[in-house]
């Protein structure tokens, strides 16, 4: 038995709104073992849905659909799908009643237009919906066919698929495994030269290994399916090991690790603490890093030294060395994350300096010329020449920066504990 999944609203296919709710259902999809090997997303038109149902009725037998459940003319989405069966709607009148108490607790009248969501197809059941007002439905119209509705409100629609439907799929024994998920997460190796290393991992069956990159660090997905969870993660186990001991210092965490959380776990750990100076991040490097719950443990604070007035003032940076190498140097990251380190009294120091355009750049220093200052608790300090280019613009060699740093300083913080 295989599963849909249809969003609909034009909204969508505008780009107006990112498909999270495709996200959810899929890994939810997944963890009751239910396989689904289709998502379509269309506008809000009659044709183009039933088009859409044409297509799924003959390959799937659970099509979950969001959105266009709403009381406004473009919502039409359970009466596309009535259409599409020959079943009329109907007029339920517990939706409506519990419609006016939802808007009577918040002081308000309902709507005449609310009354749309009340009608359902006359021989399909009610998926109640307790924090909004669009109900669903959950419905057979064929042999083998199930449709269930949810409105496009991402609360709403978890609500909806953990209280109803959930149990629903269980108990009607759609549920046959468990397909577990593991993401190993790596940053400073390119996705191809990852997929070189684990190539002989790639081919297995089950459980199975999938490189993929976004954000500009690589992830290798292992997934397996079973009888539980328990048992996909016992296959999955000596996997993650076998292919954390092929990829080493590049492998930063899994799941839901990030850079700034992992750094931020070696740093207790080993009793630091960190400062950073920071120019053309213009403080992106601090917030990474008090994002994180509990960073006020190891992160003590940072300069934002954009002007190189104050790299010279509050960091201490030769000016003559500013005139003679420039701003973005590896002689002034250097001073930069040592002056960070004694100024703020840290274990370590960590800096960044660079061009990250759109315009500054020369032939001698391009735009996406970054430099990296890393300063120890011996005291040792080095620096690091990054080249990230232009071709995704300001916001992507900040976003790079940041992380290249973090990722700097934890190959440090392992290499100094190993």
């Amino acid at each position: 038995m295989v599963a849909e999944i249809i969003c609909v609203g034009t909204e969508l296919l505008l780009g107006d709104i990112l498909n999270g709710n495709a996200q959810f259902l899929a890994k939810e999809l997944a963890s009751l073992g239910i396989p689904h090997y289709y998502q379509t997303v269309v506008g809000d038109n009659p044709e183009r849905i039933k088009q859409v149902l044409e297509i799924a009725v003959n390959r799937s037998q659970l099509l979950l659909f969001t959105g266009g459940l709403g009381p406004t003319p473009d919502d039409l989405t359970v009466q596309t799908i009535a259409d599409f069966f020959g079943v009329p709607l109907i007029e339920k009148p517990e939706i409506i009643a519990d419609i006016e108490q939802k808007f009577a607790l918040r002081g308000r009248t309902m709507s005449k237009s609310n009354r749309k969501q009340a009608l359902i197809p006359e021989t399909a059941d009610i998926l109640p919906n307790r924090s909004g007002s669009a109900p669903g439905i959950l419905w057979q119209p064929i042999p083998k066919v199930t449709v269930m509705t949810f409105p496009g409100v991402p609360a709403e629609m978890h609500l909806m698929w953990r209280e109803t439907a959930v149990p629903y799929l269980k108990n009607g024994g759609w549920c046959s495994a468990t397909i577990f998920s593991r993401t190993l997460k790596f940053w400073g190796i390119a996705e191809s030269a990852l997929a070189e290393k684990v190539e002989s991992f790639l081919n297995l069956t089950n459980p199975t290994v999938a490189p993929y990159a976004n954000h500009g660090q690589v992830k290798l997905r292992i997934s397996a399916r079973a009888d539980s969870e328990v048992a996909a993660k016992k296959l999955i186990e000596p996997i993650e090991q076998q292919l954390q001991q092929i990829t080493g210092l590049d492998c930063y965490g899994a799941d839901s690790d990030t850079l700034p959380s992992t750094v931020g776990k070696l740093l207790l750990l080993a009793g630091e603490t960190l400062s950073v100076a920071e120019s053309c991040t213009g403080g992106g490097l601090g917030a990474m890093l008090t994002a994180v719950p509990g960073s006020s443990s190891y992160f003590w604070g940072g300069i934002i030294s954009y002007d190189n007035r104050v790299k010279e003032s509050l960091l201490g940076v030769n000016p003559q060395d500013l005139a003679e190498f420039g701003a973005v140097s590896q002689q002034v990251a250097k001073q930069m994350a040592a002056g960070v380190r004694a100024r703020l009294n840290t274990s370590w120091g960590l800096s960044i300096t660079g061009i990250a355009g759109p315009g500054g750049g020369t032939d001698a220093k391009p735009v996406g010329l970054v430099y990296i200052g890393l300063s120890g608790p011996d005291g040792e300090t080095e620096s690091f020449e990054y080249r990230f280019g232009d071709a995704r613009g300001r916001d992507w060699i900040r976003h790079l920066s940041s992380c290249t740093a973090l990722d700097r300083l934890r190959r440090q913080l392992l290499l100094v504990k190993t």
